[in-house]
């Protein structure tokens, strides 16, 4: 009985293995792919038959990509608005959620209401534009910021998480004298690495790959973040391609760049802040998630 239990305890893990290397190729060639076609000749790749390996290798599509100013100024609005929109939601949500964990705060279910209430109803597109419109947020760099500031799953999230933290270590700094600021700023948010790095990840994400915003109410080119930009690029690179083009001395290796070319290393170049961040905040992930759903 024994042996038999043993024998299919392993026929289930070699299974599962199995299944997981098929799942991570699938995730990694497509991507191998790109990597490979952004780093080779331009006119080369039109040919075909790149795989997972450059034939002709090349600089010229990154060189393409950072001496573009469209590209540039679309990749500033993109930093610019990860950096300050994740910042600002992070901030303002741990405050919110700080407030909603005490019991004694006035109207605590009214809000709490409200706020579950945002996540099963929504107004839809049209009125959501006209709000933006009527806020003179439209065409402006704040529409990226000022409606992603809450999460309502981001402050649950949080507000489990606070009321995990024992109450004696907020009651001991009050007879201390301290306030409830200072009780926030140097215990609450100290002790809350693990779920604000979690959040922070989800919603530097969630601002660095968004090309709805720019797209819909975004009229001038020089707002626009880089996910919006490569979208252009994606529907006619070719389009995108031949209006960006410049005139260069023969030999230089940009001549060969072409859109697709150009296409696959904006990929590369887009997806890149996040798999360099992502390595430092994986160590939160599991401990942020799980500490968050022990108490409801």
């Amino acid at each position: 009985m024994r042996a038999k239990s043993n024998t299919a305890e392993k026929i289930a893990g070699a299974v599962n293995i199995t299944l997981l290397l098929l799942l991570c190729l699938s995730i990694l060639l497509p991507f191998a792919n790109i990597l490979a076609l952004s780093f080779n000749d331009g006119t080369d790749s039109a040919l075909g038959g790149i795989s997972i390996w450059p034939r002709e290798f090349t600089w010229a599509n990154y060189q393409e990509v950072f001496h573009n100013d469209d590209i540039l100024q679309s990749l500033k609005i993109s930093v610019l608005r990860t950096g300050i929109g994740t910042a600002l939601s992070l901030l303002l949500t741990a405050m919110a959620a700080f407030a909603l964990k005490k019991k004694t705060l006035p109207g605590r279910n009214v809000y709490m209401f409200f706020i579950v209430f945002t996540m099963l109803f929504g107004g839809g597109i049209v009125p959501y534009y006209m709000v933006l419109k009527s806020l003179y947020l439209t065409n402006t760099f704040w529409v990226y910021i000022i409606p992603a500031l809450y999460s309502a799953w981001n402050i649950i999230l949080m507000r489990t998480f606070f009321q995990s933290i024992d109450d004696s270590l907020e009651e001991s700094a009050k007879i201390d004298g301290a306030g409830d600021y200072k009780v926030f700023f140097r215990i609450i948010l100290p002790l809350s690495l693990p779920v604000l790095a979690v959040i922070g990840l989800f919603n530097a994400v969630g601002h660095w790959n968004d090309w709805y915003a720019g797209t819909f109410f975004v009229k001038d080119k020089d707002l626009y973040p880089l996910q919006t930009l490569l979208k252009q690029m994606l529907d006619s690179a070719e389009a995108m391609r031949k209006k960006m083009m410049v005139v260069y001395l023969p030999g230089d290796p940009r001549q060969n760049v072409t859109g697709e070319s150009l296409k696959m290393a904006t990929l590369v170049v887009a997806t890149l802040p996040i798999v360099c961040v992502y390595p430092f905040v994986q160590r939160y992930f599991v401990k942020g998630l799980m500490i968050g759903s022990v108490k409801g």
